[in-house]
């Protein structure tokens, strides 16, 4: 029996993707950069574009069961502070045209986004610990279809990922933002184990995320 497809929509080096892979999805992404890390089928494309032609009715030659849309997370996060360059908040965009679709969908963004019926993932529920550290790395997702989210189990250091990289965790020197893990424990706790760079591997969610709301997902289609 065939597998259902997954359309990625903003999926960067596929993070998400390869948690959709693992749930039983076949994943095809796309982006408006290249993305020569992305680990399945890859579509260089403005992902809102796509989803206006899904709209009027042209699935640009592939057929959709699902869509997944992780637009840019920039204006709410919390970490906007050190971040640089114009970023459009096409959250609400991506809204509509998902909902006009038709299509099963599922909207990952970060906690501070608004998105009154989402639900929380927080990764130390899901297994991202290494020895004495944990990666909380909370995230909403919002579906119209029936998803559930995670109950948070904070016991451990807590290590983030994000920006410069280096070979062991350290303090960033700035008690709001904590300790941040090297880059071998970060790809650890990351749960990424296929090429990317620093900068892919500090933007991406964790495929156990993914997973778990995939699994919920595909068994309601």
């Amino acid at each position: 029996m065939s597998r259902p497809l997954l359309l990625d929509l903003f999926c960067g080096a596929g993070g998400a993707a390869v948690g959709y892979d693992r749930a039983g999805f076949d994943v095809i992404g796309v982006d408006i950069n290249p993305q020569p890390n992305y680990p399945f089928t890859f579509h260089q494309a403005d992902a809102l574009e796509v989803l206006a032609d899904m709209v009027e009715g042209n699935d640009r030659g592939f057929s959709k069961n699902a869509v997944h849309a992780s637009p840019p997370c920039q204006l709410h996060s919390t970490l906007k502070t050190g971040v640089t360059g114009d970023y459009a908040d096409h959250l609400s965009t991506v809204r509509e045209l998902l909902r006009l679709t038709g299509k099963p969908y599922v909207i990952e963004n970060v906690v501070g986004a608004p998105m009154p019926d989402s639900v929380l993932v927080c990764g130390t529920a899901l297994g991202c610990v290494d020895g004495d550290a944990e990666l909380r790395r909370h995230r909403l997702f919002e579906s119209n279809y029936w998803i559930s989210g995670t109950t948070c189990q904070h016991s451990r250091k807590v290590l983030g990922v994000y920006g410069d990289l280096t070979n062991d965790d350290r303090s960033n020197g700035k008690a709001n933002r904590g300790w941040k893990a090297g880059k071998d424990r970060a790809r650890r706790l990351m749960g990424i184990d296929w090429k990317v760079t620093d900068r892919e591997l500090s933007e991406a969610i964790p495929p156990a995320f993914t997973e778990f709301i995939g699994a919920q997902l595909i068994g309601q289609l």
